[in-house]
């Protein structure tokens, strides 16, 4: 951890001598100061953020990707120190999800980030329910009772659960030319899910819902617009349902603007208090990731158009735009147009409410209000 630190004591040096830093209120014309909800940043990413985040009018950025143990919150700390407007979510622990009392245990640990190091939440990654087992090997479910715990340790300390469940239709069709996604799927074999070793989409979406509907209490963020972008109505059943759910529109914007632009419209606009703005940037020493990643490697300079197209797509009804990330599939989507009053909640006011978070970024706001 000291050459982790040494390193970002260097980088701070920079950033000061530079002047590189978010701006206090990011505005860009009309549109208010952004708050991407949906990030992925580590130490060695992070020299890239403050450029990222002045150009494109951000001046909060949540870290999905914050780590599950003091070493690596004393890391992200100081990387918030550095960023004021960075913010981080707890991560699991995993690989000790065998041992007795796990469920326990991390929530104490969850309570640590959140009391001592000023964290905003939980991220849960789309390995429960796919990927992880236990110690016979059987598929641990998205409602593993062991993590009850955890779930509630979330609703008393009110910061929200950003829980990935399932993924896109197509990584469940075989991962062939025919499939829409094969130019991703080939790049990312690991992520098709067809076959009868994993789960029905549909499964992992129930388990998750019994999770929500246990805990009424907990507010759960189901990002990438809760994976069924592609059913608009299923999202709008699931928000209507349970009064605990947000969602996020993180790369998923190819797959929302597919839709009929003025029901997607109609969509946004009635559950404009229920809808965070977020991208799945990500910044580490493998590079970038706008969404995804595939064959080609994005550079700084792609950086400002993936997030222009966002804007595009929200602000504006020009058709046939090209989206965010290509990788994620050869087409174009239709911008939706939608109010300034209903933009400002998208892209700032709701991630402040779910966040509990109060004044400008900085140390004094550090962590979560009463």
């Amino acid at each position: 951890m000291l050459s982790t630190l040494r390193s970002l004591a260097i980088f701070t040096a920079c950033v000061l001598l530079s002047g590189a830093s978010p701006p206090s209120d990011g505005a860009t014309g009309s549109r208010p100061a952004v708050i991407d909800a949906h990030a992925h940043i580590t130490p060695s990413g992070l020299q890239h953020l403050p450029g990222i985040m002045k150009s494109n009018g951000i001046d909060l950025v949540v870290n999905l990707s914050g780590g599950s143990n003091p070493r690596a919150f004393r890391v992200r700390q100081k990387m918030s120190e550095i960023v004021p407007g960075l913010l981080h979510f707890y991560t699991p622990a995993w690989r000790e999800r065998i041992q007795p009392g796990f469920g326990a245990r991390e929530a104490a640990k969850l309570e640590l980030s959140v009391s001592t190091f000023g964290y905003r939440g939980l991220k849960i990654a789309k390995a429960l329910g796919l990927y992880l087992t236990d110690e016979l090997g059987r598929r641990i479910p998205v409602d593993w009772p062991e993590l009850d715990p955890l779930w509630a340790k979330a609703g008393e300390l009110r910061v929200p659960v950003a829980i990935h469940t399932s993924d896109p239709k197509a990584f469940w069709e075989p991962p062939d030319p025919l499939n829409e996604r094969f130019e991703e799927l080939s790049v990312h074999p690991s992520w098709s899910f067809h076959g009868p070793e994993y789960p029905p989409r549909e499964v992992l979406l129930d388990e998750r819902d019994r999770v929500i509907e246990r805990h009424p209490k907990t507010t759960f963020i189901c990002v990438h617009m809760a994976n069924s972008p592609e059913d608009l109505e299923v999202v709008d059943a699931l928000l209507k349902r349970y009064p605990n759910v947000v969602v996020d529109i993180s790369a998923r914007v190819p797959e929302i603007g597919r839709h009929d632009p003025e029901a997607v419209r109609a969509f946004f606009i009635e559950h404009q208090d229920r809808i965070l703005f977020g991208t799945d940037l990500g910044l580490s020493r493998r590079g970038l990731m706008l969404g995804s990643t595939g064959n080609d490697t994005p550079g700084l300079d792609d950086v400002k158009p993936f997030f222009d197209a966002h804007f595009e797509f929200l602000e504006t009804r020009t058709r046939d735009l090209r989206h965010p990330t290509p990788v994620q599939g050869d087409w174009s989507i239709d911008g939706i147009g939608l109010p300034p009053e209903v933009l400002r909640k998208i892209y700032r006011d709701n991630a402040l409410r779910v966040l509990r978070f109060t004044g400008p970024p900085g140390p004094s706001s550090a962590a979560p209000g009463p």
